[in-house]
């Protein structure tokens, strides 16, 4: 596997509109910083903007190390970013990874019309001419004949609920290379939990787990990231989980990170079977966790 690797050319520290330049990224714009609200029109930080971008930067580093590893191709690098929003994370990876390629295109998925058009003008000012805003949600895109049919990097920051499990359904359809997700609410299994509890609690003592609401959501948010990691697996990915930031600055804090190998984990194909036949789930088999 080819890899591409690029020589930082190092610069004496100094103030850039009063932000120290050790704080921004070495070829980072500081007028998208601006535009994003992370520096004041001035160029300063406050104490939340400068965490919002030590979170940024931090996600970054993961993802950039799974562009770095992708082979080169035609077309270049795609990367589709579900639950945009205001397209932080995109137009970041855009500045500091895209901008420098001949080629490669990412494509910010939003449901909310506003943002999608704030971020195709802000894409225009700033010659993002390689960046694509789709007003669509993830279940939507994975249809859409807007994206192409290979996307190599899937990611998805705090998309709500079954959003998340749309964007791995989307990066299985397009046969992403990697995946990085941070899920959100995850309530759907919740849900499923409190319909069978009272048949749940009949046949086995593990129900205790989630016979009160406060632990159902909490088993239910627990489970359901637990059920994505083996079907990832199953489908032929290496996985990883880890946090993306202290936990004193956000409860939604885990980070999965999917690389493909094409080894299909029949272990975790059976294991994600067991669990949802032990919890009472077993018909997610035909909707949410379709093996193969």
């Amino acid at each position: 596997m080819r890899t591409r690797s690029r020589v930082t050319k190092e610069v004496p520290e100094r103030s850039v509109s009063g932000v120290e330049e050790s704080e921004i990224r070495a070829g980072q714009s500081v007028e998208l910083l601006k535009e994003l609200h992370i520096l004041t029109r001035d160029g300063k930080l406050n104490q939340d903007s400068r965490r919002k971008l030590k979170q940024v930067y931090h996600l970054f580093q993961f993802i950039e190390k799974l562009l770095l590893e992708l082979p080169a191709h035609d077309g270049g690098i795609t990367l589709a970013d579900h639950g945009a929003g205001k397209s932080y994370l995109g137009f970041i990876i855009y500045d500091l990874f895209f901008k420098a390629q001949s080629s490669g295109h990412i494509y910010g998925v939003e449901t909310r019309t506003e943002l999608v058009e704030k971020s195709r003008a802000l894409a225009a000012r700033l010659g993002f001419d390689r960046m694509s805003f789709l007003n669509l949600s993830v279940a939507e895109s994975a249809q859409s004949e807007q994206l192409p049919d290979r996307i190599d990097v899937v990611t998805a920051l705090h998309a709500c609920d079954t959003a998340t499990d749309d964007a791995i359904a989307f990066g299985l359809q397009k046969h992403a290379r990697s995946m990085v997700l941070v899920p959100c609410c995850q309530a759907e299994l919740a849900r499923c939990l409190t319909q069978h509890k009272a048949l749940s609690l009949s046949r086995t003592p593990l129900a205790e787990l989630w016979r009160h609401p406060l632990h159902t959501r909490e088993i239910g948010s627990q489970l359901t990231n637990v059920l994505r990691c083996l079907y990832l697996e199953a489908s032929g990915y290496q996985v990883s989980v880890t946090e993306l930031v202290g936990w004193e600055h956000s409860m939604k804090n885990e980070l999965i990170i999917a690389r493909y190998t094409g080894q299909k984990k029949r272990s975790a194909a059976q294991r994600l079977q067991a669990l949802l036949e032990e919890f009472g789930l077993a018909e997610l088999l035909c909707s949410r966790f379709q093996l193969k």
